[in-house]
């Protein structure tokens, strides 16, 4: 079996919620970012609480609510340099309704982030809608995880 080389990851991982810390060992989080990352990464992922989430996505989307995951993408190359602040009441919410496992919405969540970070959009274009989802599904699958998007087909 020939292993795929991932690009190299300097990650700087925040608990301002520590909930689901049990949940997210380093080396978990480390294998989900790397796993989207199409170049070298310098990543800074933010577990938040409801609090928090809901001003960063008020302040810089101009939305009042908590949102799951909020990439702040400053670099794209030749190093990607980006926060993904991942909101932890949101992600146990949705993983309930979603019927999966925390850990499991958090990967998918992590990978739609760093792609996020890479310039992958999903809110302008549906051509661009389907690529980057697309993507996210060939990436979890690769790690051999679901297809977060197949009930919703």
């Amino acid at each position: 079996m020939t292993r795929i080389a991932r690009p190299a990851l300097s990650l700087s991982l925040q608990f301002a919620d520590a909930r689901h810390r049990a949940q997210l060992p380093r080396h978990r989080i480390a294998r989900w970012v790397r796993s989207a990352l199409e170049a070298p990464g310098e990543i800074t992922v933010r577990i938040v609480g409801e609090d928090e989430g809901r001003a960063l996505n008020r302040e810089f989307r101009g939305k009042d609510y908590a949102t799951n995951v909020l990439t702040f993408d400053y670099v794209q190359e030749p190093v990607v340099q980006a926060d993904l602040i991942v909101c932890a009441p949101v992600v146990a919410r949705e993983a309930r309704e979603l019927r999966t496992t925390i850990a499991d919405h958090y990967a998918h969540l992590l990978v739609h982030g760093t792609l996020h970070a890479q310039g992958w959009d999903h809110e302008h274009d549906e051509a661009e809608a389907e690529a980057m989802e697309a993507r996210e599904t060939e990436i979890l699958l690769a790690m051999g995880l679901k297809d977060p998007y197949r009930k919703r087909r």
